[in-house]
């Protein structure tokens, strides 16, 4: 089995959205910020090649939204296209696509204007698409705080193409890649394990943003069930730090992976390191 990290872009958010009820003097310890107070994160996708499945977990924002999300500054976004062809594949070998959720970074580049911008088309058409299914039920009928943050144009054409699938409990996509339900940040989010040899990667999409959120209390504003949130932040980061599983970051721009470790109810990162250092575990 193989792995390979795809950059698929980066934008900015605020601080205190990042990082909640924490306050400025402690967070900017962690995870550096500009005069405006906005903060770097990335969209940092996984691609995992297991020799029959071509699976890549999210997709990044893609480039329909970018004027109307231009708040968020968004920089370097890919074309999969280009990215894909510089590790041997095309978009068409990709057989199925993981969505952590259907918020507009995660799931955006699934889709594509045709070059007349008439018609929304899959980028990846021969691949299944898995989602939550209680994810899919709130994209459906949003909630006033994630409405905008969920978009038709990204999605719907994945449906009316017959390439979605629910997800209503944790499962194997395949005997090497596991999904678990994760209601915190949202509802029905998915979160990835991935067991490669000896080690298993958790891409932890947004139940745990940037390495600076890993201790409990340190919850994004973006959560929309906070409490919850919490509790299954410690139910991951419980089972991380005693199997010394590796988190895979999707928006820290500084700190790609790392292990952690759990004292006296507390959670510290143990050991930051490259993607590329992790796989050499």
């Amino acid at each position: 089995m193989k792995l390979y990290k795809i950059e698929a872009g980066t934008f900015h958010v605020d601080g205190g959205a990042a990082f909640g009820v924490v306050p400025k003097k402690v967070w900017q310890k962690r995870y550096p910020c500009d005069d405006d107070n906005y903060c770097q994160l990335t969209m940092r996708c996984l691609l995992i090649d297991t020799g029959d499945r071509r699976i890549l977990i999210d997709t990044g924002t893609g480039d329909k939204q970018l004027e109307y999300l231009k708040y968020y500054d968004f920089k370097g976004v890919i074309n999969f296209d280009n990215e894909l062809g510089k590790l041997g594949y095309t978009c068409s070998d990709i057989t199925d696509i993981i969505f952590t959720h259907l918020h507009f970074d995660h799931c955006g580049g699934a889709t594509k204007y045709n070059a007349d911008r008439s018609k929304v088309e899959l980028v990846f058409p021969n691949a299944t698409h898995w989602v939550g299914e209680t994810q899919w039920s709130n994209f459906l009928n949003p909630n006033v705080r994630e409405g905008d943050s969920y978009f038709t144009e990204n999605i719907i054409p994945v449906q009316q193409a017959g390439k979605l699938k629910f997800v209503s409990e944790n499962q194997f996509i395949c005997p090497e890649v596991e999904v678990r339900l994760y209601n915190g940040h949202t509802l029905g989010q998915l979160v990835g394990y991935i067991h490669l040899d000896n080690k298993t990667f958790v891409y932890v999409g947004d139940v745990i943003p940037l390495a600076a959120n890993v201790p409990l209390a340190w919850i994004s504003s973006y959560d929309v069930f906070p409490i919850p949130a919490m509790a299954e932040k410690k139910v991951l980061l419980d089972e991380a730090a005693s199997k010394n599983q590796i988190l895979y970051f999707e928006h820290d721009a500084y700190t790609e992976c790392c292990t952690v470790i759990a004292e006296y109810n507390k959670h510290k990162v143990e050991k930051k390191m490259k993607f590329e250092e992790a796989l050499k575990l």
